[in-house]
């Protein structure tokens, strides 16, 4: 952004390196290049800034989807007929780290962490286990999971057959975004390029077995977690985004028919109006970028569809209930900025896993703003705001700004290999922090309005559920020493050293009674493994 342009913007610091100004105007908005009697178009056309459909929330509001998963499969099955019950909409799944690093429960890397940020799913009959009593065909589940995310996706159609459910009546959404693993998270596996692969075969696969999935959630979450801001969280997810079409592409997948596919995560964090302009800013910055970048024509294909979850990193273990705030802030910003789905954290997620209690009162906060608050009867409803529009318009410019580097340093992987998004985003925590410290932004509870809070509950993890977890899953690997899941495996292996799609085999090979850890273990011999790149 110009000089001149900035200095428009200036005033009060905000959160996402887009200052805020004491008045916006129309010469503020022409100055930025804005036309507001042109460049706002129609709810659910494109470019999509006003949101992806026409009637928005009229229609159908957004699905509630509450993030959840801890212990066993059955621990987690209890979770979601609660909230299923208490009128949530769709599953979230949360998986634990070996299971998301394609470790089974008994490998020694996995010891004491089976079942602690997440459920343990290492075999078929864990998947079952999770998934009992509940409708697939009318259930949609989103799982949050990527190095691994082709197991468990096989896992997930091979219960969806048990129930009767064929899988194209399977709805839902894997993660499947290694790139920003390497970034800002650190759950990848396996090198970038055979990464990248194992995507675009989910993509090509996922088109004809399962049309209503979306095969990526293209994240920006987890970058905004670490300390990026908001023109950084638009910019490094949209990058990543540009990265897997181009890999799609370059082995023959057609844009319009993938495209309608892709999803995307964000952040939703505390200032509200910024938050709702960076939602139209990316929605109609990627509708630009796949018109103008990889020719798509159809509507569907060019259309941000996005996820939403409330800010983690925002939490304060200080004066926990304050936290609810925050989390019905964060949601309002992400139900006015247009979300297709949300999930809100429980207030005492900065001490541990939410109770029960927590997960309720956070999808109440979900259904009062959507069935009290009113602002569901409106599509876009600040569209048009001089203030909405500037923040719109001066975070697309930002964003460009950083997607140009990133195309000048040879695109997202090349990116990544040389470390300029993760010294990006590590010079953007470090003055949040200074911020935090110097009292530039108050945090409540931290660094200003101090006092002492009740103490809240805490959800603990009986240790007991990992040698639990590992008798059952040593049980079911001796009931399944056949030839079958070797000659599975073996299938495996051979379409990961050519170039056959490699869904196929895993599906047959999870039925066969593999392991995510087997499965994961071939894929790492002919793969090999990662190492991260030292940024500074």
């Amino acid at each position: 952004m110009s000089d001149d342009k900035k200095g428009l913007l200036a005033g009060a610091p905000g959160a996402g390196g887009i200052d805020a100004a004491p008045l916006y105007d129309e010469r503020t908005l022409r100055a930025l290049g804005f036309e507001p009697e042109h460049d706002l178009g129609a709810p659910g056309h494109p470019p999509f800034t006003r949101g992806v459909h026409a009637t928005m929330y009229r229609g159908r509001l957004w699905t509630m989807r509450q993030y959840a998963g801890f212990g066993t499969a059955d621990e987690s099955n209890a979770r979601y007929h609660h909230l299923l019950k208490q009128g949530q909409t769709g599953l979230s799944v949360a998986f634990d780290l070996p299971t998301q690093m394609g470790r089974d429960s008994d490998h020694a890397l996995a010891s004491g962490e089976v079942g602690r940020v997440g459920v343990a799913i290492d075999t078929l009959d864990d998947m079952r286990r999770l998934l009992r009593g509940i409708p697939l065909d009318t259930i949609s589940t989103s799982m949050t999971i990527n190095s691994t995310a082709s197991i468990l996706l096989a896992l997930y159609i091979a219960v969806g057959e048990e129930q009767g459910v064929p899988s194209t009546k399977l709805r839902g959404t894997i993660q499947n975004d290694i790139l920003k693993e390497y970034v800002a998270r650190g759950t990848y596996i396996f090198p970038p390029e055979p990464s990248i692969r194992l995507i675009s075969d989910i993509f090509a696969y996922a088109e004809k077995a399962t049309p209503s999935f979306n095969t990526i959630s293209i994240s920006g979450y987890h970058m905004r977690e670490a300390g990026c801001d908001a023109a950084q969280e638009v910019a490094f997810t949209l990058a990543d985004g540009i990265a897997y079409v181009q890999a799609a592409v370059d082995v023959g997948l057609d844009v319009d028919r993938f495209g309608g596919q892709l999803s995307f995560f964000f952040n939703g964090h505390n200032n509200l109006l910024e938050e709702v302009a960076k939602f139209r800013a990316a929605r109609r910055m990627w509708s630009e970028i796949m018109a103008t970048r990889f020719g798509a024509k159809t509507e569907k294909a060019r259309a941000l569809r996005f996820h939403c979850q409330t800010a983690g990193m925002t939490l304060q273990a200080q004066q926990p209930l304050v936290n609810v705030v925050r989390v019905a802030l964060q949601a309002l910003a992400a139900v006015m900025g247009g979300a297709q789905s949300l999930h809100t954290n429980g207030f005492d997620e900065a001490l541990g896993l939410p109770t029960a209690e927590a997960a309720t009162l956070a999808l109440r906060t979900q259904q009062v703003i959507g069935h009290e608050s009113g602002i569901a009867d409106f599509v876009d409803a600040l569209g048009g705001s001089y203030a909405v529009e500037a923040l719109t318009t001066g975070l697309e410019q930002s964003a460009n700004a950083y997607i140009k580097r990133v195309d000048e340093l040879g695109g997202m992987v090349k990116a990544i290999e040389q470390g300029y998004p993760q010294r990006e985003i590590q010079a953007s925590a470090y003055r949040y922090q200074l911020d935090i410290e110097d009292k530039r932004r108050i945090i409540v509870g931290q660094n200003e309005f101090v006092s002492e809070a009740a103490p809240v509950p805490v959800m603990r993890i009986d240790p007991k559920i990992e040698r639990e977890q590992v008798d059952r899953l040593r049980l079911f690997r001796a009931a399944h020493q056949t030839p079958a899941r070797a000659e599975a495996l073996a299938a495996v292996e051979a379409a990961a050293k050519c170039k056959d799609n490699l869904m196929p085999p895993i599906l047959t090979a999870v039925k066969a009674g593999a392991t995510v850890g087997e499965v994961s273990d071939v894929l790492r011999g002919v793969f090999g493994e990662h190492k991260e790149t030292l940024t500074i």
